[in-house]
């Protein structure tokens, strides 16, 4: 006996595709001589010389994604954000491959887009980004302490891991609190673009740290990032790429060394089921 199976009714999507690609970000003026060369740039309408000649490069920065040039407190808040996400740190699992593949011959070239790759993850990534622009961003003008003791009152067992998974940005880091993810929250909270997303993870941190758990580095960009307007499926990307130097750097500080300048796991560390 065989059983027949049903199949959507197959129909064109009568959806035409348009004749060139359009973007609002960049304008080429073409040269007169070959229209596949471009004469003049505007990011977002404004010249690129005029740019180059007067603005910084935090300045364009902020142009590119958001389509306006920042005020001068926005550009001081993305600049410091910047230079605090600039090297995620040797003790990063996305450091640790840049290192990896520095000092195994790998091409300078690979090494960002493996680097980067890892600082992408949903472990200290970002991944985990996105969720907590958008858990700022609804809870931003809650009261705290409401807030928190209504979310406590459904976790059953309260440990520090039980209860992050009700605050993303928030967490714990190889069994404790991320001390300079507090301390470089607290400064940028202190500069005058300082939105209510900020300031509302620190107020929170506060609280969360007598729990046994804090702010997380990968919270504090999500948190600058909703106070100056970034989308927060842009979340993520912003954060590989503010991380992308320290990345490269490392890797490319053993890219010329022996493979002896990495530890190699010893034979007691393996272990092999039988």
């Amino acid at each position: 006996m065989t059983q027949e199976h049903k199949h959507d009714q197959v129909r064109s999507r009568n959806e035409p595709f348009v004749s060139r690609t359009a973007t609002r970000i960049w304008h080429e003026t073409p040269s007169a001589d070959n229209p596949y060369i471009a004469s003049s740039a505007l990011c977002h309408g404004y010249d690129l010389f005029e740019l180059m000649e007067k603005r910084s490069f935090v300045d364009v920065f902020y142009l590119l994604f958001r389509g306006e040039l920042p005020s001068a407190s926005e550009s001081e808040l993305l600049q410091k954000l910047m230079i605090a996400l600039i090297n995620p740190g040797p003790r990063h699992p996305a450091t640790r491959a840049a290192m990896n593949v520095g000092v195994g011959k790998t091409s300078p070239l690979h090494i960002l887009p493996i680097a980067t790759a890892v600082l992408g993850g949903d472990y200290m990534g970002g991944g985990e980004i996105e969720s907590a622009m958008r858990f700022f961003r609804k809870q931003q003008n809650v009261n705290v302490e409401h807030f928190l003791v209504e979310t406590l009152a459904n976790v059953s067992e309260k440990t520090p891991e039980n209860i992050a998974q009700f605050f993303p940005g928030f967490g714990v880091r190889n069994g404790g609190i991320e001390v300079m993810a507090t301390d470089i929250a607290n400064y940028l909270a202190s500069l005058t673009a300082a939105g209510k997303a900020l300031r509302w993870v620190c107020e929170l941190n506060v609280r969360l740290q007598s729990k046994g758990l804090g702010i997380l580095t990968t919270g504090v960009a999500a948190a600058v990032f909703a106070d100056l307007g970034f989308q927060p499926r842009a979340g993520g990307s912003l954060f590989q790429l503010l991380g992308a130097p320290g990345l490269l750097a490392h890797g490319l500080e053993l890219a010329n060394k022996p493979i002896t300048a990495m530890p190699f796991v010893s034979d007691e560390n393996y272990e092999i089921q039988r």
